[in-house]
């Protein structure tokens, strides 16, 4: 009797949290999927079926196509430069430098904003104007007589993407910084030591021991900087507002479903961002428990 009473009322404290999670998770994904298989174009719903015409369109449209590349060069500078930076960090906390939770503080604050507040801020440090109207990083260059690193950021027709990186990754480095950290803790120093015994050099025990008992922590990194870069929204609003040379597949959503009344082929796009994202979180999930299930 008690174990059913127990077991009554752990359904009853949990079912809240399920019964919500079922319909505006779930539920919301199964109402988008079939928006996205309807004709909806207008205020006004229209749920006739189209079958896959909103996929077929947009995998035809040139503007959809742009959003394609700009994601991938704005995901490989961003979990590059963060993966790099963040281990840079992590490796020089971890010599047992002076200070070193002042600095790791300070390496983790641009986590503890959001991506519109860094956006702000990054449009004054990255603002394009030359001539006498210099200002941001590109006033300092001026002053630093570095003038050959003027640029005009993300104004570059071709690369402007490139320069939205920057901020993401200046925000994102440190969190990286603290997941190494963590490994690199967690290795004992005797795995070092007797590398450097067997003669390995500092840059040997790293390359060759120290980085492979990281990969753990780098595939981690690598899908959760991953999975927030094929979303990026308000960071690129944020700092040059809605530009076709910046879009990407959220832009791309908003500005069709909302500034658009294209629910159809907003839905479509919004369903794409989710298998992306699911083609990326879902090996990963199956991987780590398959490790779990071994150890």
């Amino acid at each position: 009797m008690r174990f059913n009473r127990d077991s009554a009322l752990a359904v009853a404290l949990v079912s809240p949290s399920i019964l919500a999670v079922a319909i505006f998770v779930y539920g919301f994904i199964a109402w988008s999927a079939r928006v996205s298989l309807s004709a909806w174009k207008g205020l006004l719903p229209d749920y006739t079926w189209a079958g896959l015409s909103n996929y077929a369109g947009l995998l035809a449209d040139p503007r959809f196509h742009i959003d394609v590349r700009n994601t991938l060069l704005f995901t490989t500078l961003f979990v590059g430069g963060c993966l790099v930076l963040g281990l840079g960090l992590a490796i020089l906390l971890d010599q047992g430098l002076r200070g070193e939770g002042f600095f790791r503080t300070i390496f983790l604050f641009p986590m503890a904003i959001s991506f519109i507040v860094t956006g702000v801020v990054w449009r004054w440090l990255m603002n394009p104007a030359q001539g006498s109207r210099l200002s941001g990083l590109n006033l300092l260059f001026d002053n630093l007589g570095l003038d050959f690193l003027i640029n005009s950021w993300h104004t570059t027709r071709d690369w402007g993407i490139a320069a939205i990186a920057i901020p993401a990754i200046w925000q994102m480095s440190g969190y990286t910084m603290a997941l190494y950290l963590g490994g690199l803790r967690a290795i004992p120093d005797e795995v070092r030591e007797a590398a450097r015994v067997d003669g390995a050099s500092e840059l040997q025990v790293y390359w060759h021991i120290i980085l492979p008992l990281l990969r753990p922590i780098t595939l981690s990194a690598m899908v959760i900087l991953g999975h927030i870069s094929l979303k990026v929204f308000d960071l690129i609003v944020a700092v040059a507002g809605k530009q076709l040379p910046l879009d990407v597949p959220a832009i791309y959503m908003w500005t069709t479903t909302f500034d658009g009344n294209f629910y159809g082929r907003g839905a479509a796009i919004g369903m794409m961002l989710l298998l992306s994202v699911a083609a990326l979180v879902i090996p990963y999930l199956i991987y780590t428990t398959r490790n779990e299930a071994q150890l």
